[in-house]
């Protein structure tokens, strides 16, 4: 198969990129190349016979279309996106004009070349989207396919209007589209401005680590590895029209996660006071949703798939990749907002 993935110099991008090329598939790899992204992802497959990259942006539609009458892709795996919460807050409308308008481009774009193909029952359009649509959670329960939308940040309801308009275009114009909906994804190559790699990285320079609020705010954490399998799973063997809740089955609160994270790097790269002493708890975010978590019940069940990593094994091999690849992480610390406290208004 000849998949077309967007945003695949970023974090689950190429991480999409690099198991696709692994598992036989080519691969058009687009992305616009702008602050979270960083070929040096993708630098293991860049040779690769079945590789190409395409710099482009999902607000050019003219772009997009060149993409696709150049490349003929079979399917489109639907990555790019604006996603930090903490920038959106800040300046919602790239979120929008990305996630929203980016997002209608480039159906349109995909809904022009399926149809130039005859409309191919084998096509697959799938979008990649986020548990953060769906809202907050009390302490029990948990999101399904069936949980009505309640986005609560810019980022979540830009993320929330792009997964409507996928399931319109497959409805309307019966584009084959699959859509799935991940939880808090972390690994190699996460972009230094989310939760774990800035424990890390300002664990290592002895900075204060911070918590927002008391850090009581639940995640279900899903390693980057095991969502590239997940996504590559959909795309093959989902049922058009459907959407599948990708988990880890790793709930975890923020501050035990911090904790988690600091007891690694004692033992790995140890210091005189143990780096939980670098925690500080600082004034939360507006709109910070209590608690996340899934019930992957839909794609185990149709699809037998499940998450192999626990989370302590992913933290474990998550940190050693941070201490081995100090080159990687240096080279993004000057990008705009890396380091700043961002999404205080």
């Amino acid at each position: 198969m000849k998949i077309l993935v967007t945003g695949g110099a970023g974090f689950i991008g190429s991480a999409v990129v690099r198991r696709a090329i692994a598992e036989g598939h080519e691969v058009v790899n687009l992305d616009a190349l702008t602050y979270a992204a960083c070929l040096d992802n993708v630098a293991s497959v860049a040779d690769a016979p079945g590789y190409a990259f395409v710099q482009a942006d999902l607000r050019d539609p003219d772009a997009l279309g060149r993409a696709f009458a150049d490349h003929a892709p079979d399917a489109v795996l639907h990555l790019a996106a604006e996603s930090h919460v903490d920038r959106s807050i800040d300046g919602p409308g790239i979120f929008v004009e990305t996630n929203v308008t980016g997002t209608y481009n480039l159906l349109q774009a995909a809904r022009a070349h399926w149809i130039e193909r005859g409309r191919p029952e084998s096509f697959r359009f799938h979008h990649v989207s986020t548990d953060e649509v769906f809202g907050s959670l009390g302490e029990t329960g948990f999101f399904t396919e069936e949980t009505p939308y309640a986005p609560n940040s810019p980022y979540s309801a830009s993320k929330a209007a792009s997964d409507h308009l996928v399931r319109a275009w497959g409805e309307t114009y019966q584009l084959p589209v699959l859509l799935t909906n991940c939880s808090n994804n972390y690994g190699p190559y996460h972009f230094p401005e989310k939760l774990i790699p800035v424990v890390i990285l300002n664990a290592l320079a002895h900075r204060e680590i911070p918590v927002y609020g008391q850090g009581t705010n639940v995640r279900d954490w899903l390693y980057v590895e095991d969502h590239a399998d997940a996504l590559l799973t959909v795309l093959t063997r989902g049922k058009v029209g459907r959407s599948y809740n990708i988990g880890g089955e790793n709930e975890a609160r923020n501050i035990d996660l911090v904790t988690t994270i600091c007891g690694i790097l004692d033992r790995l790269r140890p210091r005189e006071a143990p780096y939980a002493d670098l925690i500080t708890h600082v004034a939360d975010r507006p709109g910070h949703d209590q608690r996340y978590a899934i019930d992957p019940s839909r794609i185990r069940d149709e699809l037998g798939w499940r998450p192999s990593v626990t989370l302590e094994q992913g933290l474990e091999k998550t940190v050693q990749w941070y201490l081995d690849n100090e080159n990687w992480w240096r080279a993004l610390q000057d990008r705009q907002g890396v380091g700043e406290r961002l999404g205080k208004s």
